[in-house]
C-alpha cells in the first residue's frame, strides 16, 4: 500500500504555522503541492472505492477546486485573524444530494500536526434538520442508542460534547433518556489520530474501517434528514 501521507507532510505544516504568510507560501508552493496538496488528492481519489462501499451516497472527489479537499486558504473577511492560510489539511466526504454543503452528513479527515483526527456526522446542521434529527431521536431511543451508543461504534469514535443548548429544545420531554443529545446543535463525533498512524502504510484501509464502524451513526442521521444511505 502506498504512504500517503508522510513527516514531510507534517514539515510542512508546521513551517506554514511559523511563517503564515503569503511570500513565505509562495516560495515554498512547490513544497505545499507535493508534500501535503497532491497526497491529499491522491488519498481522496484511492478512498472513492472505499467509500463506495459503505455507501453509495457520499462522494470522494479528487478535483483540485470544488471536491473533497478543502481550500488551503482562509477567508479572512470577517475574522480577527488575518493570517491568510489554515494550518491543516481538511479532507470531507459529503452525501451527494447535498455534496457543496459543509452542514451536511459527511466523513471528514484533518491532518494537522498534533491536532489529527476523524469524524463523522452533521455539524451546525440547519435548524429544520436539526429538528428532524432531535425528533428522530426521541421518537426511536432504541434506534439512537444502536447507532451512537453501539460499541463498535464508541470504540473508535466519540460524540462531540461541546456545542449544545442550555435547556431542553422546545416542545421535547426535559426527562428523556437521552435529553443531553436532543440539546445538542452538532451531532458529530470524533476521533483522534497520531501522526505515526496518519503516516502508516496502511492508512488507506485503516481510514476506510473507521468509517465503516461510523456507519449505523451516519445511517441515522441521514435517514433523519431524508437522504439516502
Amino acid at each position: 500500500m502506498p504512504r500517503y501521507f508522510t513527516n514531510k507532510t507534517f514539515a510542512f505544516l508546521k513551517d506554514l504555522d511559523a511563517n503564515n504568510d503569503r511570500n513565505w507560501f509562495k516560495a515554498n508552493q512547490e513544497r505545499y503541492e507535493s508534500d501535503v496538496r497532491q497526497p491529499a488528492l491522491d488519498f481522496i481519489e484511492d478512498f472513492a472505492d472505499k467509500l463506495l462501499r459503505i455507501s453509495p451516497h457520499f462522494v470522494a472527489d479528487p478535483r483540485k477546486q470544488g471536491g473533497s479537499l478543502f481550500r488551503i486558504h482562509r477567508d479572512t473577511r470577517f475574522s480577527k485573524d488575518k493570517t491568510p492560510y489554515k494550518t491543516h489539511s481538511g479532507m470531507h466526504f459529503r452525501h451527494v444530494a447535498t455534496k457543496d454543503d459543509v452542514h451536511a452528513p459527511g466523513f471528514y479527515l484533518h491532518i494537522e500536526p498534533g491536532e489529527c483526527f476523524a469524524g463523522s456526522g452533521l455539524w451546525v446542521p440547519s435548524t429544520a434538520d436539526a429538528l428532524k434529527i432531535r425528533t428522530q431521536i426521541a421518537d426511536d431511543p432504541a434506534a439512537w442508542r444502536k447507532a451512537a451508543y453501539g460499541k463498535r461504534f464508541t470504540d473508535t469514535f466519540e460524540l462531540s460534547d461541546g456545542n449544545k443548548l442550555q435547556r431542553p429544545p422546545k416542545n421535547f420531554d426535559p426527562e428523556h433518556r437521552y435529553v443531553e443529545d436532543l440539546k445538542r446543535r452538532d451531532f458529530t463525533a470524533g476521533a483522534r489520530l497520531t501522526q505515526k498512524r496518519v503516516t502508516s502504510e496502511n492508512f488507506l484501509d485503516d481510514y476506510a474501517a473507521m468509517c465503516k464502524a461510523a456507519g449505523p451513526f451516519m445511517q441515522f442521521l441521514s435517514n433523519a434528514v431524508g437522504v439516502a444511505f
